[in-house]
């Protein structure tokens, strides 16, 4: 087990140094009042600690993403391993840090406002519809996928609706109150089982000698399923999510000092990583191949869960262990639903003080999601993919272009922000939810689109840097 050893020590050493570079890049300023004191609103905008601020995000971000997404990209062999790693060092956990770091000089602002404002005003209308559109997928993917392992976990003596009515009842009490009364309190408890079950599948996985495969560049998907662009796709928040741009601002809002960004933003990208890495290669020691396949075909990535966590960990840890993946998307889906209320709040300028103004927002989301549950989960998981690759396209460009106004080192998040941008366009291209081309129709396209979304962009900063009157940052202090 070279390779998986190898790669999760690459992960927490990224954390030390190139996640150190990327805050030096950045520029902290420790002296700058957050928006968690200078807004501060007892209901979204609370002063909470590092400790617990970092737990929470990594409860927000992480979903069945890091777990699913790996265990369905296991079947591609090693060469998944390379993309988890290389994947969220260069930019997931890059991604991350600048959202969430952006979102604190800008008020608390989230992706719709800081693309409007750094990539033009058109883009704040087509994000903002894009995100909600993630994140209402994100919600139901993260209600089906926890009530089907429930349903299992309980041998089924409780209805499968009755599951999705009871989370869903969760789910609008999480989105209406005050951060710090529901999510502030449960999430470390909820984190601390979450670790709990990864570093107990790791270690047997270590102290059982597990015969994990070595790194090859072999494509082994058995039904032979492109590497570019479906493992992108597939192995998101493992590696890289735009749906993390549109959680960081609910930590943004939260944060005492900006030096907390590296261990809350990229730290917490890291540790998903590290997830990620232990559920791919428990699957591909367990279940390799053929094998694999047939498992998920039969019960998707849910059975794999119960089997991997049962056969390494027992009866007693093997249930820890999945309460522990059910809490993942459980914290996910709540945030998810809380962001889309933040976010079309944002827009349509309507102030969240008052609970009626909240549920206003928030009732419409819940309606079209449950709606959304009757649909096929691969087909969800898909859209959701295609989606998360360009959010976080976006996303990444936002925080190239900040970096570059200021004449710094735009290129650690430009260069993610192109792959990115190609690996949407060449999913849309190929994929039979998309337009069903042929693979290598689909990669001119996204050449072509790709190479043209650049050249605007760099259009734009030269513009940006010549505009005297543009302000990267926004006084919360000044603040309505």
């Amino acid at each position: 087990m070279i390779t998986f050893l190898l790669a999760i020590v690459l992960l927490i050493a990224a954390y030390f140094t190139y996640g150190k570079l990327i805050e030096k890049i950045f520029g902290v300023k420790e002296q700058r009042e957050t928006p968690a004191y200078s807004m501060k609103d007892g209901v979204d905008y609370i002063p909470m600690g590092t400790n617990r601020n970092s737990l929470i995000q990594l409860l927000n971000i992480a979903g069945v993403g890091p777990i699913f997404g790996p265990i369905m990209g296991a079947l591609y062999g090693p060469v998944a391993f390379i993309w988890i790693v290389v994947g969220c060092i260069f930019a997931g956990a890059v991604h991350d840090y600048l959202t969430g770091m952006i979102s604190i000089r800008n008020r608390g602002a989230h992706l719709p406002q800081l693309a409007g404002k750094f990539l033009g005003r058109p883009m704040r209308h087509i994000v903002n519809f894009v995100a909600v559109l993630l994140l209402l997928l994100v919600g139901t993917v993260f209600v089906t996928a926890p009530a089907g392992l429930i349903f299992d976990l309980i041998g089924g003596w409780m209805g499968l609706s009755v599951i999705i009515g009871i989370i869903f009842v969760y789910y609008i009490f999480a989105t209406l109150l005050p951060v710090d009364k529901i999510i502030g309190r449960i999430y470390p408890i909820l984190g601390a089982l979450l670790l709990i079950s990864a570093v107990g599948i790791g270690v047997m996985l270590i102290t059982t000698g597990a015969p994990i495969p070595e790194l090859t560049l072999q494509n082994m998907h058995p039904g032979g399923e492109a590497i570019f662009p479906i493992l992108m796709i597939t192995i998101a928040c493992g590696a890289i999510s735009g749906f993390h741009a549109t959680q960081s601002p609910i930590i943004s809002r939260t944060t005492q000092n900006e030096r907390n960004g590296r261990k809350i933003f990229y730290g917490m990208m890291i540790v998903e990583g590290i997830i990620a890495m232990i559920w791919a290669a428990a699957a591909m020691s367990l279940f390799y191949g053929t094998d694999l396949a047939a498992l998920i075909d039969s019960g998707g990535a849910g059975l794999v869960v119960s089997e991997v966590a049962f056969t390494l960990l027992g009866a007693v840890g093997g249930t820890l262990a999945v309460l522990g993946v059910i809490v993942l998307p459980i914290t996910s889906g709540d945030t998810a639903f809380r962001s889309a209320r933040m976010i079309i709040a944002d827009y349509i300028k309507l102030p969240q003080i008052k609970i009626a103004s909240r549920l206003w927002v928030a009732l419409p989301l819940f309606v079209v999601s449950f709606i959304l549950t009757n649909m096929d989960f691969t087909i969800l998981w898909r859209y959701f993919g295609v989606t998360n690759a360009a959010i976080s396209a976006i996303a990444l460009f936002v925080g190239a272009m900040y970096l570059g106004i200021q004449y710094k080192n735009h290129w650690v998040a430009t260069v993610p922000a192109i792959f990115m941008t190609m690996v949407a366009i060449t999913f849309i291209a190929s994929a039979p939810i998309g337009f069903g081309l042929p693979m290598t129709v689909s990669y001119v396209i996204a050449g072509l689109g790709t190479a043209a979304l650049t050249g605007l962009f760099a259009w734009k900063m030269r513009l940006n840097r010549g505009e005297k009157e543009f302000s990267l940052d926004e006084d919360a202090s000044k603040a309505a």
